[in-house]
């Protein structure tokens, strides 16, 4: 059923291993190119002549990336939703072109969902699927990842960031607050804030810069700010 569609979510396991830092799994220049063939045949600008039998998570003059696309035929019996529209998908392979420097087209897809649950038209906190306030829709979150490049791991205490200059948010399990990266001469300053909670950490890294390794176990409670500088790898 599925036949030959270019399907929204062909690349969730890349994306996923990219938020959990084991990516990327594949050749880089194959993600790109499959991205660029979802936004092609999967993105609508406007829903108005799209047909679509099952259920309406979308409609009219509103955009979105479609389940599926079967640019080269369909076949006689499809999979049944393949032209709904769910958010879930949709962030995955937005996050998916955010990760991959595709901002332009990214933040497109977001803001397409964004303007359908706009708070007039539907429920900002209730993007439905198959049911109401559907679990799915949280990958949302993995956009903030991919534009700041936040990562953290409490087993290993690495704490990163990507290294374009800027004041962004970050939160971990027990943790939240501000990083403002800055360039300083050939290198990076990075102001660490903690707003709320606790985070601790080993080491601290900031884009391609040489990482900054602590003596012991660094602990940032709420309300205190660490300051590292790092230098451009050689």
């Amino acid at each position: 059923q599925l036949g030959s569609a270019c399907l929204v979510d062909q690349l969730v396991g890349e994306v996923f291993a990219r938020v959990t830092g084991l990516g990327p799994l594949v050749d880089p220049a194959h993600v790109r190119a499959t991205l660029r063939s979802i936004m092609r045949y999967n993105y609508r600008a406007s829903l108005a002549d799209h047909f679509n039998c099952m259920r309406t998570f979308a409609l009219g003059d509103e955009s979105a990336l479609l389940m599926a696309a079967y640019p080269d035929g369909r076949p006689a019996i499809p999979f049944p939703y393949f032209p709904e529209v769910m958010t879930g998908f949709e962030y995955t392979a937005a996050s998916g072109m955010l990760y991959e420097g595709d901002r332009a087209d990214g933040l497109r897809c977001y803001r397409s969902i964004r303007a359908r649950y706009d708070g007039l038209k539907r429920s900002p906190f209730d993007e439905a699927e198959c049911g109401h306030h559907y679990g799915r829709a949280m990958a949302s979150w993995i956009g903030v990842l991919a534009l700041t490049g936040f990562h953290y791991s409490a087993v290993d205490g690495e704490l990163a960031f990507g290294g374009s200059p800027g004041t962004y948010f970050w939160s971990s399990g027990g943790a939240y607050g501000t990083v403002r990266i800055r360039k300083a001469g050939e290198g990076l300053h990075v102001s660490l804030t903690c707003l709320g909670g606790s985070i601790e950490f080993r080491s601290l890294r900031a884009g391609s810069a040489v990482p900054r390794r602590f003596d012991g176990i660094v602990r940032l409670g709420a309300g205190e700010t660490i300051q590292a500088e790092f230098e451009k790898k050689s």
